[in-house]
């Protein structure tokens, strides 16, 4: 009896000792582009934030959607509603156009590995175009919340703030927030 036990003790241990020799990307083969995920595909084509604009939407800038989300809670005008509509469908069709560039250049990337017909410099310039694709993508939401931000008023930003979880109560804001509407 000892001596099973033992045994699958040390089966045991022998199990977890091949398990952490495992690739995390065993199974990731098997994808289209092999450094996206599907869901990161479908983000990108459907022109999601993805947490592009993270460095504004944490700092008091709105993003559009979220502050049309929140329209009747800020108690939006016809106007202001209007503005961050349009807003909101431009952003999205940019970074729909953008996205599918992207997903595009990835999908180049790993053809270029798969076929073996990658070498330095295309790889660099492969490379290159993906990171300004990424830039621009980033640029375009980053930029819908500036704009958005002067379509609030000081007020709306607070709010929007609270509602959103990132303040408690009227917690003091930065002079981020101090410009007149």
């Amino acid at each position: 009896m000892r001596k099973l036990i033992i045994g699958i003790v040390i089966g045991i241990f022998a199990i977890a000792s091949y398990a952490s020799t495992l690739s995390p990307y065993q199974g990731e083969q098997q994808r289209r582009i092999k450094a996206l995920s599907s869901k990161v595909i479908e983000a990108y084509l459907a022109g999601k934030g993805m947490g592009f604009a993270k460095a504004a939407e944490l700092n008091h800038y709105p993003g559009p959607r979220h502050v049309l989300d929140l329209a009747e809670q800020l108690a939006m005008s016809a106007e202001q509603e209007n503005k961050t509509q349009a807003l909101f469908d431009s952003m999205q069709a940019k970074a729909k156009t953008l996205g599918e560039r992207l997903v595009e250049q990835e999908r180049t990337l790993d053809q270029m590995f798969a076929s073996g017909k990658v070498d330095n410099q295309n790889l660099k310039q492969q490379l290159l175009h993906i990171g300004e694709l990424r830039a621009r993508l980033r640029y375009v939401h980053l930029q819908a919340h500036l704009t958005q931000k002067s379509l609030l008023t000081k007020h709306q930003i607070i709010q929007y703030d609270q509602l959103r979880g990132y303040s408690a109560n009227g917690a003091k804001h930065t002079g981020s927030v101090d410009h007149h509407h």
